[in-house]
């Protein structure tokens, strides 16, 4: 591993710690929460660090967990595996409503989430670390991200961009992968994928077929970028439509998929209001996918969702750190046109077309143009090609690359 890098989410994490008794901080395993939790000083300062990773530490906590928590400011990383904790920590924030006592870690939302926004409501500010971003992975958040600076000034940029590299949406932002480009990462995913089945499933989920687990999640990851359809999934994975949806629910919950709901607010009568499956990470949906390339021509409707699962982790890190209260979603008409993503944050409402290559024809702008004419100003529309220029393509279109919007 590499020397810490700063992450896109510190600020936020600092500034929460100064208006709340209680930070909760989650995400997927390996996305680099107890890195960050252990090397930042805004974040590590004054306080004891502790992880119930450590069977000592656990047991402590089960067996005595105001103990545990003697000692002033504290950060706990898999809270998820001792609930009891919560219950106390519940108890002295009632007692003292000072900024910044507690930290809480953990890579299972709903064992970690569900318990908390029943025990701390109102006294706990949530947060997502998300795979690490283009911007972090190069050490470049020092400036404020283009996404958020078109949202405020939609203006292009005059400078040429950086293309993706295929080799990027192959190896994701998980820090163990995309900050070691060396190692065979292929075989780093692979032993996660063997982690994940046989410790964090059993700790969320009591699963007794984990082949049948496993091909569903393979099958998952091909149709990452796709409308969800939960019926046509079980049916590939030969499962019942109730246990591949619980199924589903266990990929959320340890943060591997993520469900995009239909942005809505438009004149069409013939929206498809199902959400749209994206996996959090590009480079683990190309490995359960069996992709190693993502050559042209070969499987361009795979190569072409995996490019927009990359952007979409991307935007997702950026807009949690900069922009928290803004909404993500995707829209669809049925039949006919499709925008990947809309994002709406205050009045602004940004869709994006992502194209995995450097060149577009008309027909790549008929989505986009469907969503401007049914969706008034102040709406507008980005074409992210991987090309190197921006391009006005119209009064509220623009051709804008990706290596630009993910600076």
């Amino acid at each position: 591993m590499t020397d810490y890098l700063l992450r896109e989410l510190t600020p936020r994490l600092h500034r929460a710690l100064t208006r709340l008794p209680v930070v909760v901080l989650s995400g997927l395993r390996q996305s680099g929460k107890s890195t960050l939790l252990r090397n930042e000083p805004s974040v590590r300062e004054g306080r004891r660090y502790q992880t119930l990773d450590d069977f000592d530490v656990l047991a402590a906590a089960r067996s005595n967990p105001g103990a545990l928590l003697d000692g002033g400011p504290c950060i706990l990383d898999e809270v998820q595996r001792c609930p009891e904790l919560l219950v106390e920590i519940k108890r002295r924030v009632d007692r003292s409503r000072k900024a910044g006592q507690y930290i809480l870690s953990g890579s299972a939302d709903l064992a970690l989430l569900g318990g908390v926004s029943e025990t701390l409501a109102g006294r706990a500010v949530h947060c997502t670390l998300h795979p690490m971003t283009r911007r972090e992975i190069r050490g470049r958040t020092g400036t404020a991200p283009f996404l958020i600076r078109f949202l405020e000034n939609p203006s292009a940029p005059t400078t040429p961009a950086d293309p993706v590299a295929e080799e990027e949406v192959l190896l994701g932002g998980l820090p163990p992968v995309c900050l070691e480009p060396d190692q065979d990462a292929w075989e780093w995913f692979r032993g996660y994928a063997q982690t994940y089945l046989e410790r964090d499933v059993r700790q969320i989920s009591n699963i007794a077929d984990l082949v049948a687990f496993r091909n569903l999640v393979e099958l998952a990851a091909l149709r990452t970028g796709q409308v969800l359809v939960i019926s046509s999934l079980a049916r590939d994975a030969k499962l019942t439509a109730a246990t591949a949806g619980r199924y589903l629910g266990h990929l959320e919950t340890s943060f591997l998929v993520r469900r995009i709901p239909p942005f809505l607010r438009n004149r069409s009568s013939r929206l498809i209001k199902s959400p749209k499956l994206l996996f959090t990470d590009s480079g683990f949906a190309a490995f359960l996918a069996g992709l190693k390339q993502l050559e042209p021509g070969r499987d361009d409707r795979l190569r072409g969702a995996l490019f927009e699962t990359y952007v979409a982790q991307n935007v997702l890190a950026i807009l949690e750190a900069h922009a928290p209260d803004a909404r993500v979603g995707y829209w669809h008409e049925q039949g006919r046109h499709e925008v990947d993503l809309v994002i709406e944050h205050g009045r602004s409402v940004l869709a994006i077309e992502v194209k995995a290559g450097t060149r577009w024809t008309d027909a790549d702008l008929s989505g986009l143009r469907a969503f401007l004419d049914r969706t008034p100003p102040p709406a507008l529309g980005i074409l992210a090609t991987n090309g190197r220029s921006a391009t006005t393509l119209g009064p509220r279109l623009r051709a804008i690359p990706i290596g630009h919007l993910l600076a």
